[in-house]
């Protein structure tokens, strides 16, 4: 099974056809919302809302390992997430789609492991490798998807995921283009750590809303202006979804 994680601006899309909604619990609690469970071309597809249907979960109170294994738990073995995400490179403007290919995980407060503990016994702990921890399979095809679809994206980019809810100081908007990041968010970085964790191939689409703190002849990031230019390219996002899902075996 294919999963999504709807972010900001796609808590609830009507993508699914013969869906249901499912409620779960796992051994890490609920997760942000029934699982919607249907059909996408075919494929069957599992859906979560990140933040709740209604976005009512802040990004820090995101219940990530119950995200994750709750899809483990129904058979999911690859995920595509979504993300809106400020940009700290002029190039990338408002609108354009992001391929991630890698993160810089810079939050301070979350449970970003299922390996609380290592075994008492002598067994093997577990520290898991994770150089390119986007699916490069998964990336591909969200590559050759867009450049059917002739959409604006970026083949690669480097996230770095704050601990919000607040947007980024000047300064630190700055320190982060030093660091080498090329767009910034609240939720990736967790949620891809746990994949890995959990054996399940994991992609993102970014869209680039903002300029978040940087760019001192642009507005300064504003919660309103990113939903709205979320909600203006929306479209894209799930015709990109639709499109690869398709391909995914």
């Amino acid at each position: 099974m294919i999963g999504i994680i709807g972010g900001s601006g796609l808590e609830d899309p009507k993508l699914l056809k013969k869906a249901k909604d499912v409620g779960v619990d796992t051994a890490y609690g609920t997760p942000s919302s029934p699982l919607r469970i249907g059909e996408l071309n075919g494929k069957k597809v599992c859906f979560i809302a990140r933040h709740g249907r209604k976005h009512t979960i802040p990004p820090t109170q995101v219940n990530f390992r119950a995200n994750i294994q709750a899809m483990k738990n129904q058979g999911v073995t690859s995920i595509i997430a979504t993300t809106a995400c400020g940009s700290l490179r002029k190039e990338i403007e408002r609108g354009d789609i992001i391929i991630l290919d890698q993160f810089i995980d810079f939050t301070r407060h979350r449970k970003i492991t299922f390996y609380e503990d290592f075994p008492a016994d002598g067994g093997k702990a577990k520290h898991v490798a994770m150089p390119d921890p986007f699916s490069k399979e998964l990336r591909k095809l969200l590559d050759a998807s867009c450049k059917e679809l002739k959409l604006k994206h970026h083949s690669k980019g480097t996230v770095i995921t704050i601990e919000g809810p607040r947007f980024s100081t000047r300064a630190e908007s700055k320190m982060f283009r030093i660091w080498g990041a090329d767009v910034i968010n609240m939720s990736i970085a967790p949620e891809c750590i746990l994949a890995n964790e959990a054996g399940i191939s994991y992609a993102a689409i970014a869209m680039s809303t903002d300029y978040d703190s940087w760019a001192e002849d642009e507005a300064p990031v504003d919660w309103e202006e990113v939903i709205k230019i979320f909600n203006k390219n929306a479209d894209n996002v799930k015709t990109l979804l639709t499109k690869t899902i398709s391909k995914i075996k």
